[in-house]
């Protein structure tokens, strides 16, 4: 199906086995508030390492698996059927650092991540800059030897458990004022603390705390890149991660099929199985053809990425299928809690976790609205055919 190589269909193979693993610890990480104990966790990640789950959009030369775009869809496809974060374990590190990184870079942020032990988060949003990462006012100025960051960070995911962090800043003086420039923070450092922790929709883990940075000084050997070249990696990491989103959006949208088809199967009302019903018909009808389409898109999207397109394509195919399967699996979970009725909407149901995660999905990594405007921009520039 979906012209899949024997290499492609092992490792999602091995991806929904892995998936398969982590479905069971749902309701208790559920009810303890996202966590689980961290022997468990730790256990978590040694097994996505050893299945080979781990680093997969990492060079192999340096460690990582060397997936193919396409690969990476399909373990990222199983990671988006497990609730609660748990299957983020299957880390991806930063695919685009490796090429501009410094060799003392590779030595103390690349390569330890790669092997699993260290963890980056991303202090790039700001409370007026979201999805427009050109608005931020986070400044840094050059001192001596060294850098001095100053502003506040909104939702910076995973601070809680990472141990380093790429700042984005606009530059203060000298030859690139105003420009943007990326930094790398190791976690603790003077001048990083945490402003306050929201409480958020889903029930994971990973904090996403707003985290003030005062001073704080870094080695000039921390700048990612060159001074200006901010704007770049930014835009680097949201392909990625919006292809990516698009890939958990069809593991989310696969799983609640799967359970709400089965619940339809089973659940009887004056002694049918509400399967019958045409309306309940209807919308298992429709999310199965909706994740079929959002899936030819996504898996052919990142063929396109494989096979060297043009990056301005590969940037607005990357938002169609962000688009397209955030809202595809939006409108699959709320006919999922519908189906389940009453029952879909205790925390201890698939479909009522997914419903209040995967929301999420048409926001962060730029919202809905801001991909329409990519897609149509690039629409207008270049013309259907160069698009699709």
């Amino acid at each position: 199906m979906y012209g899949l190589s024997a290499a492609d269909l092992e490792l999602q193979a091995r991806a929904r086995e892995f998936a398969d693993e982590l479905i069971p610890f749902e309701p208790e990480a559920e009810l303890a508030g996202g966590e689980l104990p961290k022997d468990v966790v730790a256990a978590h990640k040694a097994r996505a390492i050893e299945l080979g789950l781990f680093a997969t959009n990492m060079p192999a030369e340096l460690g990582g698996r060397g997936c193919t775009s396409l690969q990476q869809v399909l373990v990222q496809e199983q990671v988006g059927r497990v609730t609660n974060a748990l299957a983020w374990v299957a880390a991806t590190p930063p695919s685009w650092l490796p090429a501009v990184a410094t060799q003392d870079q590779l030595e103390r942020f690349v390569l330890p991540t790669i092997r699993g032990e260290r963890e980056e988060c991303y202090a790039i949003t700001e409370e007026g800059a979201g999805s427009d990462v050109a608005g931020i006012v986070a400044t840094a100025r050059r001192d001596g030897d060294s850098y001095l960051l100053t502003g506040e960070k909104w939702h910076v995911t995973s601070f809680n458990t990472a141990d380093y962090a790429f700042f984005q800043a606009k530059l203060v003086g000298g030859d690139h004022d105003g420009e943007h420039a990326m930094f790398l923070v190791d976690l603790p450092s003077p001048g990083v603390a945490v402003v306050r922790t929201p409480a958020y929709s889903h029930t994971i883990s990973h904090q996403h705390p707003i985290v003030s940075f005062t001073d704080v000084r870094v080695p000039a050997g921390h700048l990612v890149g060159a001074e200006g070249d901010g704007m770049g990696f930014a835009y680097e990491w949201f392909r990625f991660e919006r292809l990516m989103v698009a890939a958990r959006c069809l593991g989310g949208a696969q799983r609640l099929v799967e359970e709400m088809t089965a619940f339809a199967s089973e659940r009887e009302v004056q002694g049918k199985p509400i399967a019958s019903f045409g309306l309940i018909q209807g919308m298992l009808a429709d999310s199965l053809t909706e994740l079929f389409a959002a899936r030819a898109l996504v898996y052919e999207t990142a063929r396109g990425i494989d096979a060297g397109a043009d990056v301005k394509v590969q940037h607005t195919q990357c938002s169609m299928a962000k688009l397209y399967a955030s809202e595809m699996a939006g409108r699959v979970a709320d006919r999922a809690v519908q189906v389940f009725g009453g029952r879909g909407y205790m925390r201890e149901n698939v479909a009522e976790r997914l419903y209040r995660e995967l929301r999420v999905e048409r926001i962060w990594e730029g919202t809905s609205e801001v991909q329409r405007s990519i897609i149509a921009d690039q629409l207008v520039k270049r013309g259907p055919r160069a698009l699709v």
